[in-house]
């Protein structure tokens, strides 16, 4: 793939950059991207792409390994390091909480807010496009997305 072709509308960081294939991610069901200097991970999932930064914002597991499981109705990627799950949809961490004043009480799943960065993922003519996110927010997934953790080194 040509890398001055794979971008659309120019160098500034909101520009969609071509990461592969429609035919390629569907086979896989994931696959990894540098995007703008930002290590990103696609998954494909019960007909949907999903797209967030690769390291876990826990405490930098490689979510490109982990397995996709389902909690609370919420598809999840569960980091292979310390089992965190975050939601492919919105990048909100999921935990079990339990009221210890309630013996009968049962475990029900709540969220962190969002704690992983979360892309958007475009398919036009058979590519798969990631556009980063604009959100002005911190998320705890931005320290892994910079600087010494990174893990795919792109060729500039």
């Amino acid at each position: 793939m040509d890398p001055e072709a794979s971008e659309q509308g120019g160098d500034d960081k909101n520009t969609s950059v071509c990461v592969g294939r429609e035919d390629d991610i569907r086979k896989s069901e994931r696959m990894t991207a540098v995007v703008h200097d930002r290590e990103v991970v696609i998954f494909y999932h019960k007909g949907e792409y999903h797209a967030m930064d690769i390291r876990c914002y826990h405490s930098g597991g490689p979510l490109h390994l982990g397995e996709i499981e389902d909690f609370n109705g919420q598809s999840c990627i569960v980091c292979p390091w310390h089992k965190y799950k975050i939601t492919l949809a919105t990048g909100e961490g999921l935990y079990q909480s339990i009221n210890p004043k309630d013996p009968s009480a049962r475990p029900e799943w709540c969220s962190k807010g969002v704690k992983q960065r979360i892309h958007t993922v475009t398919v036009e003519n058979g590519n798969i496009y990631v556009t980063l996110s604009k959100e002005p927010f911190k998320c705890d997934s931005d320290f892994y997305a910079t600087g010494e953790f990174k893990v795919i080194r792109s060729s500039s």
